[in-house]
């Protein structure tokens, strides 16, 4: 199920990727879309190779490598590069499903499995109307907006779109991970698990036996689990 991760960036960072991609080389999305998903698609993305990119791409990066919850929920073995979008005057996204597999760009045609999709916002809700991401869930369509900061992470498995947006601009980051345990339902066995250790650590004494017991089970979960 989508995990909505609160303050990936911070005000500061998301104020230097703002200016750094106002003044990068955007191009139309199509370039990059699939057979399929060619066909609803209607935004703008920051070419993968531009300068400013780059810069912006190395703050994302590094945000992501700090943030626990995204470590311990998605188990991250390789993060494609983000990349940039844009939606402004009726550009939308219709439903479609990201492709399985991901070639890295610059690695003369290395692959990696896309077992989570993300999108990282940089706009503010009240920037723009419209431009909702919407998630085909089990429970239903999910709409997300969320604040400048604030990241979306869901199984690549899922449809999903992004509505219309009527006014203003919605900027965001996304990009794919591949995670170290493939199997979704063992990745949500262990963050469950993870979730749990912390909670009862935060509850009992250093050194607790049950604490070091549960740690030590969820260790060799993950090592029975991961692919490397």
């Amino acid at each position: 199920m989508p995990v909505h991760i609160e303050g990936v960036l911070t005000p500061s960072e998301i104020a230097e990727c703002r200016g750094l991609i106002a003044g990068g080389q955007w191009v139309d999305g199509r370039d990059t879309a699939g057979i399929q998903a060619v066909q609803v698609k209607s935004n703008q993305q920051l070419h993968i190779q531009c300068e400013k990119a780059a810069e912006a791409r190395k703050i994302v990066l590094e945000a992501l490598g700090r943030n626990l919850l995204l470590r311990s929920v998605a188990l991250p073995r390789t993060i494609y590069p983000p990349m940039f979008n844009r939606y402004e005057g009726g550009m939308t996204y219709g439903e479609h499903v990201d492709n399985s597999v991901q070639v890295l760009p610059g690695t003369n045609g290395q692959m990696m499995r896309a077992d989570l999709s993300a999108t990282l916002f940089l706009a503010e809700p009240d920037d723009y109307e419209g431009g909702n991401l919407t998630l085909e869930t089990k429970a239903g369509t999910e709409l997300v907006r969320l604040p400048a900061g604030d990241m979306i992470l869901y199984p690549t498995t899922m449809i999903h779109a992004v509505a219309p947006v009527t006014s203003g601009m919605r900027l965001a980051s996304f990009f794919w991970i591949q995670s170290l345990v493939p199997d979704a339902s063992c990745r949500d066995i262990l963050f469950d698990l993870d979730r749990a250790i912390i909670n009862l650590k935060s509850r009992t004494e250093p050194q607790d036996p049950a604490v070091l017991s549960l740690t030590n089970t969820y260790h060799n979960l993950l090592r029975k689990w991961c692919v490397i």
